[in-house]
């Protein structure tokens, strides 16, 4: 390292310590965020340091976060995308591959999903002309089950892609085993959910493929940014080639020649000796990320692991506080999972007294971060009204999510005298009510 980089990322480290925010709360003064990035001085460092060494695009250090990213959550392959819901669409974009021959996705295939959920789980499924088949959840895990998965199994089903909700695991085991058995792809959207677990084993490590999110609300960040993840070194081919512009040559950025065979490949109905950099055997993408987003991101993944303990605490230090109020639906783990959470999810009971709407004004008074839980009922929105769907059985816990339900916070960025203060608030906002 040359003297002026070393004097440059040391003033970038006293800069951060000045930076720093008062670390004190003030209750009703200081923001009680529901989610945010938790950055420290080697974060701010490895940015600029990667800055300096101007890496615009995606190039050694986008390759070796892939490789301790997966190695980390016991993938084979992973590969960086500009953001989660990229993520999702090359995930289930690459099962439509010719490569799948008979087994790819088709346009008026039917994939299952919840309607409780984000809009970009679903989304690729629209967008890929194929159909969502809609299920219920349960309220208090608020994930699907998998004997309401096997009432949607038709004759066209042919994937399954469910999130993991708030980093609560579903019972992905079963449901994984449902897939196999009926030939179905099953695509575990772990945005929510990195170092969860069920049954002792890694969410994300179940399916066909995982996505994960890296944008600020999420356990670790690269600003924006997503992964895709798989075992299948077939099915991650594919997905190399989708996310960099559908290309069928696997030379890195300013490689050539990996393969040795540049000018030796005869496909499709092009002249031969064409170039292999400029064959395309995909209508792919450019979903790439940056090497300064994967210089964050290598920072971010060493504290993985404690990032989660500190949701563990907060999300139970959280619950006992609320122990034994009964106007609110508390959150329960699935059983025979240990979920790194990303929220803590509330839902006003029918006779507490007061709507979901007035005490979120309360909560806001007080300037504590609430959030719906996503879209509640998908099927209510205007940009799903006239799009084709089927559900199974009724959505009524998907309607009372969308009139009762929300999150509050549980991220490392907070401390016990805010997770304190936010019980202590929604306590006294419960009892003012009685009558």
């Amino acid at each position: 390292m040359s003297d002026v980089k070393t004097l440059i990322l040391d003033a970038v480290g006293k800069y951060h310590q000045e930076k720093e925010p008062s670390e004190e709360f003030i209750p009703g003064e200081t923001e009680v965020w529901t989610s945010g990035a938790v950055l420290n001085e080697e974060d701010r460092t490895a940015l600029v340091e990667a800055a300096l060494e101007m890496r615009i695009a995606a190039g050694v250090t986008a390759r070796k976060f892939e490789r301790k990213f997966a190695r980390a959550l016991g993938m084979r392959k992973a590969h960086l995308t500009n953001s989660g819901s990229s993520a999702n669409l090359l995930a289930l974009s690459s099962l439509t591959s010719p490569h799948l021959e008979e087994r790819r996705l088709r346009p008026g295939d039917e994939v299952i999903t919840v309607a409780a959920g984000f809009p970009t789980t679903v989304n690729p499924i629209v967008q890929n002309g194929m159909t969502p088949v809609f299920v219920d959840v349960e309220l208090g895990t608020y994930n699907t089950t998998a004997e309401r998965v096997a009432a949607a199994i038709g004759p066209k089903t042919r994937a399954i892609m469910l999130a993991h909700a708030l980093g609560n695991p579903y019972e992905v085991a079963e449901i994984a085993q449902l897939a196999e058995e009926h030939g179905l792809f099953l695509i575990e959207d772990n945005c929510d959910a990195v170092g969860s677990t069920y049954r002792g084993r890694m969410t994300g490590t179940f399916g066909d493929f995982a996505t994960v999110s890296f944008y600020p609300a999420h356990h670790i960040t690269t600003g924006e940014g997503g992964c895709v993840l798989t075992n299948n070194l077939a099915l991650a081919r594919v997905v190399e080639s989708m996310r960099d512009w559908g290309r069928d040559c696997w030379c890195e950025p300013g490689e050539d020649d990996t393969c040795h065979k540049r000018f030796a490949y005869e496909l499709g109905t092009l002249p031969r000796r064409y170039d292999h950099k400029y064959t395309f055997s995909h209508v792919g993408y450019n979903l790439k990320a940056t090497d300064i987003q994967a210089a964050l991101g290598l920072s971010q993944l060493r504290r993985l692991d404690d990032f989660g303990a500190a949701r563990r605490r907060n999300w139970q230090r959280l619950r006992d506080g609320l122990e034994g109020v009964p106007e609110y639906l508390l959150p329960t783990a699935t059983p025979g999972s240990d979920p790194s959470w990303f929220g803590f999810a509330l839902t006003v009971q029918p006779d507490a007294g007061f709507a979901r709407y007035d005490l979120l004004r309360f909560l806001q008074s007080r300037r504590i971060g609430t959030r719906l839980l996503f879209a509640g009922n998908i099927t209510r929105h205007p940009a799903y009204l006239d799009r084709p769907y089927r559900i199974v059985g009724d959505l009524s816990n998907s309607d009372i999510i969308t009139e009762r339900t929300f999150w509050l916070g549980v991220y490392p960025g907070l401390t016990t005298e805010m997770i304190d203060y936010v019980a202590q608030s929604l306590r006294e906002f419960a009892a003012s009510k009685r009558g």
